[in-house]
């Protein structure tokens, strides 16, 4: 009897029987998923038994995942009962964020701007006292620009450079200027420590900074910033351009710029920041 009773799982080991069970456990999959997807709606512990009234469950069912659950760290319960999201969940949700690449992102939006404007765009980020061009898509026209993928220039110099440091304390912005600001070419990049730590912010908060002039003459750059979790300014997507031009359409590239920082930052998990 027993050699009669297991022969049919063989024989339907390429067919019905691994569907079977290929379907129970599909289901199971789908409950742990509808248990974690209602503890992050709601936002707050909950019993087995409100969980499977929320996920319309067979408590059994539910009690048993649960159980499942935490014994596998997945999911914590509390000194009364309720569960949350468990620690291993974190440590996933940790290796997901490294395995996401900011550069492989933002190279995506920097060449989908430069086919909209058919200008310079660049990704820039922050060497401890200098801005660092971190790739690069050259525009349409003849127009030259001297800052090319790892050219490193001073912060006060470029409107980068300002975006990179605002969302640092004042006296740690202040200090920053006053150790690496440098006059530049054309003579015309602020040096003032305390007024460029004031312009740093200021730039942050209204998410765009304009300088034209000041590092190269008739070359002007609009830049936005790429805020991470926290606020802090990851790295900047700015346009490079004929200074004429951005006195010509102003709003245009601004909102441009903005627009695009903010698509890497919703690809990136990091969206909701002011």
């Amino acid at each position: 009897m027993a050699g009669a009773a297991i022969a049919p799982v063989r024989e339907d080991e390429a067919g019905g029987a691994p569907e079977v069970a290929r379907r129970s456990r599909v289901s199971g999959i789908d409950r742990a998923l509808q248990i974690f997807d209602q503890l992050r709606d709601t936002g707050r512990p909950a019993t087995a038994y409100d969980l499977a009234h929320s996920v319309k469950a067979p408590l059994s069912t539910v009690y048993t995942i649960v159980d499942d659950l935490v014994d596998k760290g997945l999911l914590q319960r509390g000194e009364d009962g309720t569960v949350w999201l468990g620690p291993r969940l974190y440590h996933y949700g940790l290796a997901y964020e490294r395995s996401i690449d900011l550069m492989a992102i933002a190279k995506e939006e920097m060449l989908d701007l430069n086919r909209e404007l058919g200008e310079t765009i660049q990704i820039c980020g922050r060497d401890e006292d200098m801005m660092v061009v971190l790739a690069m898509a050259e525009g349409r026209d003849h127009f030259q620009v001297t800052s090319r993928v790892g050219s490193r220039v001073p912060l006060n110099w470029v409107a980068s450079g300002r975006l990179l440091v605002g969302h640092l304390p004042q006296a740690e912005r202040v200090e920053i200027f006053r150790r690496c600001s440098k006059a530049s070419p054309t003579g015309r990049a602020e040096l003032n420590p305390e007024t460029l730590a004031i312009r740093s912010a200021e730039a942050l908060s209204e998410r765009l900074s304009i300088q034209a002039g000041e590092s190269a003459y008739s070359v002007a750059c609009v830049a936005a910033p790429i805020l991470d979790r926290k606020g802090a300014c990851a790295a900047t997507v700015s346009v490079v351009l004929p200074d004429f031009k951005v006195a010509e359409a102003r709003e245009r590239y601004a909102e441009a710029v903005r627009l695009s920082a903010r698509r890497i930052e919703a690809r990136l998990g990091w969206g909701g920041q002011g």
